[in-house]
């Protein structure tokens, strides 16, 4: 059996390979702005070569096999980034957790995203504005603002999932970036060293 040329042991191979980088990869964290990162993959070869090597790349990208990094109050797993996958060079993605009455970083990007919170309930705070959300709202950080992402629920995580061009902008140049606040080193009182499940 095979789908527009590419044979389903292809398909499996491939998903293969992308399972064991994933696990065996240490992504350390992802906010670390002098980390050595890939934001735009070269794409170079025979155009006829380009497209069989895109149809052989996974589809589904388990969330099973991702690990989450951070802590200890604010957790993430980074799913799709031209760094991580051939898939694609226009999005990221990645799951953001945080723990009970927790908070991310205060920054600041040139770019927008789209947070589809998945679970709990919390409040973002944009150029000092609050907007509260919950599980099945989605909020959306305008380019440019200063934010910072809090879980309002003192006993229960939330939990969303982040969608953003942040590639394009960098390609483009539109490279400012700015952590006003980072990430709390310290974790929430009663809830020291609360880690997500890697199946939440």
């Amino acid at each position: 059996m095979t789908i527009e040329g590419v044979s389903v042991e292809q398909i499996q191979t491939a998903e293969e390979k992308l399972a064991e980088f994933f696990i065996t990869r240490d992504i350390g964290n992802e906010n670390d702005s002098s980390k050595d990162r890939t934001f735009v993959r070269e794409l170079r070869g025979a155009y006829s070569n380009l497209l069989p090597s895109l149809l052989e790349q996974p589809r589904v990208y388990p969330e099973s096999i991702l690990e989450y990094h951070g802590g200890p109050q604010f957790f993430g797993k980074s799913i799709v980034r031209p760094g991580k996958v051939a898939t694609t060079q226009l999005f990221e993605t990645h799951i953001e957790t945080f723990a009970p009455g927790g908070h991310g970083q205060k920054h600041g990007h040139m770019n927008g995203a789209l947070f589809y919170i998945l679970d709990g309930e919390g409040y973002d705070v944009h150029d000092g504005i609050r907007y509260d959300w919950k599980a099945g709202d989605i909020c959306i950080v305008e380019p440019g603002c200063v934010h910072q992402h809090f879980n309002a629920d003192p006993e229960n995580p939330a939990k969303c999932l982040v969608m953003k061009s942040k590639p394009i902008y960098l390609f483009a140049n539109l490279l400012f970036q700015k952590f006003v606040e980072a990430s709390p080193k310290e974790s929430v009182p009663g809830y020291e060293g609360w880690k997500p499940e890697e199946s939440y």
